[in-house]
């Protein structure tokens, strides 16, 4: 069994909590694993400038994971690597996005565009990324430079019918995700969690064996499967804490640091 010398963590759902509180335990976790030598980081589906308030709080030293690994970024968000959607494939994508009749964000730089300030789910990503988005009149006319476009819904099941025709009108164009039941990304093609996996890896000059992840959702998966220990929240579906090595308590219970204490520090413990 590989010791474990890095953990790479899911952020919305895993580390904090439904509110988007980061707890006291869960920083006290991280700075347990920094004290056993054991390194941390965060990976998304945010955009990097919503992953600014979580640096200071937790001493983040890594590069970040943003976009569902789409983007690479240090923890002053000077960006290292970066995958961005061809116009074409942002254009069709709104496109199949509009035929659902769903609301449409797109993520650009440092900025959120959308065309409906009072769409369901704009104060609460509001809350979660601590920023305000940019009202324009038509994405149409900002879709040269898109790290993510979401398309957002509290009709779940919709959202669920729009996924499929989504993947047949983009084919292999893009990456399209579920990062929340409510949330549809569709982001560059060969974009996922586990790239920023095996990117860490290769830069830290660290077996992938030897990184630990922790999420909730689909799109945790793929790092999961890159990974030499994965662990799944408990409020995780039982179909994603089924691909896990190991499942921990809810994002309520302190989940992440359940898992540090009595799943990652043991095996630390065993190298």
């Amino acid at each position: 069994m590989t010791a474990i010398s890095l953990v790479i963590s899911d952020v919305d759902g895993t580390l904090v909590t439904n509110d988007k509180r980061l707890t006291a335990a869960n920083r006290a976790a991280v700075s347990l694993l920094g004290a056993s030598g054991i390194g941390f980081t965060i990976v998304s589906s945010r955009p990097p400038f919503g992953l600014r308030m979580l640096v200071e709080p937790l001493g983040l030293l890594l590069p970040m994971g943003a976009y569902n690994g789409g983007a690479l970024v240090r923890p002053d968000l000077a960006v290292l690597e970066q995958r961005l959607l061809p116009a074409a494939a942002a254009a069709d994508a709104l496109a199949a996005l509009r035929s659902f009749a769903v609301d449409i964000w797109a993520f650009s730089g440092d900025r959120w565009l959308l065309e409906n300030p009072d769409g369901p789910y704009v104060p609460h990503e509001e809350k979660t990324i601590l920023a305000k988005p940019t009202v324009v009149e038509t994405l149409d006319r900002h879709l040269d430079a898109i790290g993510k476009m979401v398309g957002v819904s509290a009709d779940f099941e919709r959202l669920a019918a729009c996924e499929p025709a989504l993947r047949r009108a983009l084919g292999a164009r893009a990456s399209i995700a579920r990062s929340q039941a409510y949330y549809l990304d569709v982001t560059p093609a060969g974009t996922d969690k586990g790239l920023t996996v095996v990117g860490l890896a290769r830069r830290l000059g660290i077996p992938t064996a030897a990184i630990a992840t922790i999420g909730d959702m689909d799109n945790d998966v793929a790092m999961f499967r890159q990974s030499g220990f994965s662990i799944a929240m408990g409020n995780a579906r039982p179909d994603v804490q089924a691909v896990a090595d190991a499942v921990t308590l809810s994002n309520e219970e302190d989940g992440f640091a359940a898992a540090v204490e009595r799943l990652i520090l043991p095996r630390r413990r065993e190298e």
